[in-house]
């Protein structure tokens, strides 16, 4: 562990409306899978620890779930987490996307960051999808809104400015002791991150036929005995017996194959084989339950 004089340590949240590429942004950073991406909005449930380590510093990301007006209560939780994150970092990182004009759903997050006299970074995402002059005015439109502490324009996909980015973060820390091991890159137990791999899956897979009203749970993973690969059962939870229809697919085809790519990122993640076990089960408004929510991983009391 580093703790030498003039090393560099903090925490820093990601925030932003939904889709606008955070997930994106804290896998490129850690150079690994650890949150799951997707095109539909609200994919990150809870807080996801990424670690990036170098001689200088460890900057430690805490990927909030996306601010947004909660409408159920698996949405007043994550926006419980979200705010309570803002609170116990050193630094905010606000991702807006560049392609996108600023609207309702930006200002309400401005309105929560006045709030705060945490630092705040203003990191412009996908700048690959504009023209450099489009890229001045979103700036400048930005910076008459909130005194940022800086404006970096990335593309998280591209890894276009993500070193510039993170030297800017370093700066702005505090000298500290190096929290984790080099090599780790989330505290999050791998089961977590397992089930998260699955549910990207599915929800890329189903799209539009299946809203946000998914959750994985994993029932079981362990190492067969007398051999090198890793057992997982799983279940992915749905609210209603129509969606059960669309994750099994015809002839179980649809289940079959978001088996299939879950394995393949599941093995990576692992470093060994995985037979990997789907189910899946009909929970009615899960979303809205608070014992299921706790069932699913969702407690308040860690967050």
């Amino acid at each position: 562990m580093n703790s030498r004089e003039g090393y560099k340590s903090g925490f820093v949240a990601i925030i932003g409306r939904p889709n606008v590429g955070k997930s994106t942004l804290l896998n490129y950073i850690v150079g690994q899978k650890i949150a799951i991406m997707s095109d539909k909005p609200q994919t990150t449930r809870n807080k996801i620890q990424g670690v990036y380590t170098n001689n200088d510093a460890q900057i430690v990301f805490l990927d909030t779930p996306g601010i947004h007006r909660p409408k159920h209560k698996l949405g007043d939780f994550m926006m419980k987490i979200a705010n309570n994150t803002l609170r116990e970092v050193d630094l905010i990182m606000f991702v807006v996307d560049a392609g996108e004009g600023f609207g309702s759903g930006e200002q309400f997050i401005l309105d929560r960051l006045k709030e705060s006299k945490t630092p705040v970074f203003l990191v412009v995402n996908k700048i690959d999808k504009v023209h450099p002059d489009k890229l001045l005015d979103i700036i400048s439109g930005y910076n008459e809104r909130h005194p940022f502490e800086e404006i970096v324009p990335v593309s998280a996909l591209e890894g276009n400015n993500v070193t510039k980015l993170l030297e800017q973060i370093t700066k702005h820390l505090p000298e500290g002791p190096q929290y984790y091991p080099a090599d780790q890159v989330t505290d999050h137990p791998e089961r977590f991150i397992v089930a998260e791999l699955i549910r990207e899956k599915a929800l890329h897979l189903t799209r539009e036929e299946i809203p946000h009203s998914l959750a994985v749970v994993i029932e079981q993973m362990k190492q067969r005995e007398g051999s090198e690969t890793v057992y997982i059962g799983a279940t992915i939870v749905v609210e209603r017996s129509s969606q059960k229809g669309i994750i099994i697919g015809k002839q179980g085809s649809m289940l079959k194959e978001i088996g299939k790519r879950a394995r393949t990122d599941i093995e990576a993640l692992l470093g060994s084989k995985v037979f990997l076990e789907l189910w899946v089960k009909v929970q009615k408004d899960w979303r809205n339950k608070g014992h299921q929510l706790r069932d699913f991983g969702f407690n308040e009391d860690e967050y």
